[in-house]
């Protein structure tokens, strides 16, 4: 179909498999610019990507909403976000929102010292608590409430955000990554470049090879949870 409407260049825009796709057509002779597009920002030839910090948002708005009930009836709740492999959206979200706990996938659990903080905060006089959990972190969401309410005896609730993380008017942070790197992309196809996956690597945009960008990982960012971990206690 690329042939018959002599079609030399497409720009995708999506997560791994948008990018590995592109490979496949970047192998065939089509020029492919691959922007990051995803909400679970974990892409890793790009700092950040198109529709994470909309997503993040729409969670921090959840957290103060949920918060208002949580002080009211004074209990702890549980929220649930997405992030099967990577748990950006928990790590910001918790850390911006002032969670007491996140979980992660990249990272163990352990039940023993998020029930210490929830206590903690209790004995201090905190009428809430609220946890941030990826939906892979090694535990599920319903046996951590399970966890939590025996070992502590405090009323928990969940709450799964589930698909409300993925809509919703996008940030201006959002609309500006993707203009910059649809920039980029446009400006790239004019200049006959080869393939590229375009990304954004501190401030500057940035252009890999696609077999390159294939093979670059995203680890967690340990110092954000070890801050969260701080601002927590």
């Amino acid at each position: 179909m690329l042939e018959s409407y002599k079609i030399g260049g497409l720009v995708l825009i999506g997560g791994d498999g948008t990018l590995r796709g592109g490979v496949e057509l970047a192998r065939r002779g089509v020029t492919v610019m691959c922007l990051p597009g995803t909400i679970d920002n974990d892409v890793g030839y790009s700092d950040y990507t198109i529709g994470f910090d909309t997503a993040v948002n729409t969670v921090l708005d959840a957290i103060g909403k949920i918060r208002d009930t949580s002080s009211s009836h004074e209990r702890a709740t549980v929220i649930e976000v997405m992030g099967r492999e990577c748990g950006d959206i928990a790590l910001y979200s918790a850390l911006s929102g002032g969670a007491e706990s996140v979980l992660v996938p990249e990272m163990p659990v352990d039940i023993n010292d998020i029930c210490r903080k929830l206590l903690a905060g209790r004995n201090r006089g905190k009428l809430h608590s609220i946890i941030i959990k990826a939906e892979g972190a090694e535990i599920s969401s319903t046996e951590l409430v399970k966890q939590i309410a025996e070992k502590t005896g405090q009323d928990v609730k969940l709450v799964i955000l589930a698909y409300l993380q993925r809509g919703g008017s996008p940030t201006a942070q959002d609309r500006i990554l993707a203009s910059l790197l649809a920039e980029k992309a446009v400006q790239l196809l004019k200049d006959d470049s080869d393939s590229r996956a375009i990304g954004k690597i501190g401030e500057e945009i940035v252009a890999f090879d696609l077999e390159d960008a294939v093979k670059m990982e995203d680890p967690i960012d340990k110092r954000l949870i070890e801050l969260a971990d701080i601002l927590s206690r």
